[in-house]
């Protein structure tokens, strides 16, 4: 598989602070090169991971391509760090430390749109495919796109969308567990003595400890950086209290369902949730694709013996169900009215 590292100065802000940068890595394989009528993916992660987590589901469907009709073929896959995140922290470091609110999810979904609209993406078709509040950042998208979108779908991975009459309605639970997110992450380790130490580290604690290796090891290598302490020490690289700041940031969050809502009968919109349910309730997830509130999707896939951090813990099997969607697709969008709910256990 062929790596290469971009760099994308985003969008000017309103309030004339300067623009971040995005880090992104576009995948491809000397084949895939050739497919000019196959589909471009483009891949944003969760609060607290990096781009290149994505790397053993993007490498999984790429293997998968020799058989596919050359419309449903991957002509290239890319992966972006939200703004605070990853390379694009140590990018942003200046610049975040007079960002004490962090970046929100809207700030990433607008350098997204610009990437989407850019000459580079001219003539693609593209799928997003977005994990938790990277879910919110690439639906967010559809608000700034001409029409027909250039989408001819959009996959949703665990997506943190709630409206706020339902935020509301379950107040109480749903601050509560946003304090815990924001206090261990804010008490969470972040510098080990080197990276040797820091795998061992993750390897035996709680969430790390159910990952998938491969996974595990893309953290350590592209998720820590040197530490400024030296002798080999290593530091995470994106900073605790930008993470933290990321997960009060729920505007996105509620105007992503209204967007849902808006878009899925144009849009063909599928959902990818683990059958652990430790994040998004149950009850959340239905409401996603509750018809009654104008919220048809294309379809629903359950990934077994994952949960919130399906992208981590299940990369073979979440691969799995992105090739059935794709697989679905044909040659263009298609309407998104009439469309049945296709829901699949993996």
């Amino acid at each position: 598989m062929n790596v290469e590292a971009f760099v994308f100065d985003g969008p000017p802000r309103d309030d004339a602070t300067p623009a971040l940068k995005m880090a992104a890595k576009r995948y491809t394989k000397s084949s895939s090169q050739q497919e000019l009528r196959g589909l471009t993916l483009l891949f944003t992660h969760c609060i607290g991971a990096h781009k290149e987590q994505w790397e053993p589901v993007i490498e999984r469907l790429f293997d998968t391509q020799q058989t596919k009709h050359e419309t449903i073929r991957v002509r290239e896959a890319w992966s972006f760090d939200w703004q605070s995140h990853g390379d694009s922290a140590v990018l942003n470091r200046e610049a975040l430390k007079r960002r004490p609110e962090g970046v929100s999810a809207y700030e990433w979904s607008s350098a997204l749109t610009a990437f989407v609209t850019s000459p580079r993406m001219q003539g693609h078709r593209i799928v997003p495919l977005g994990h938790s509040a990277g879910a919110a950042a690439v639906l967010l998208t559809t608000k700034h796109l001409p029409h027909p979108y250039p989408y001819p779908a959009l996959i949703l991975i665990e997506p943190t969308l709630i409206t706020r009459e339902l935020f509301n309605a379950y107040r109480e639970d749903r601050m509560a567990e946003m304090d815990f997110a924001v206090s261990a992450t804010s008490a969470r380790r972040h510098t080990w003595g080197s990276k040797e130490l820091a795998y061992a580290y993750f390897r035996k604690r709680v969430p790390w400890e159910f990952w998938d290796e491969r996974v595990v090891r893309l953290l350590v290598e592209y998720g820590l950086e040197d530490s400024s302490e030296g002798s080999g020490a290593v530091t995470l690289k994106c900073d605790r209290r930008h993470e933290a700041a990321s997960y009060p940031d729920v505007e996105p969050h509620y105007e992503g369902a209204l967007q849902l809502g808006r878009v899925c009968h144009a849009l063909p919109i599928h959902l990818v949730w683990g059958t652990r349910n430790d994040l998004v309730h149950e009850f959340i997830q239905d409401s996603l694709s509750d018809p009654s509130q104008g919220r048809i999707v294309a379809s629903v896939s359950r990934i077994k013996d994952a949960g919130h951090m399906v992208v981590q813990e299940q990369p073979d099997l979440l691969a799995s169900a992105i090739i059935d969607i794709l697989d679905g697709l044909g040659s263009g969008p298609g309407p998104g009215v009439g469309r049945s709910v296709r829901r699949a256990k993996l």
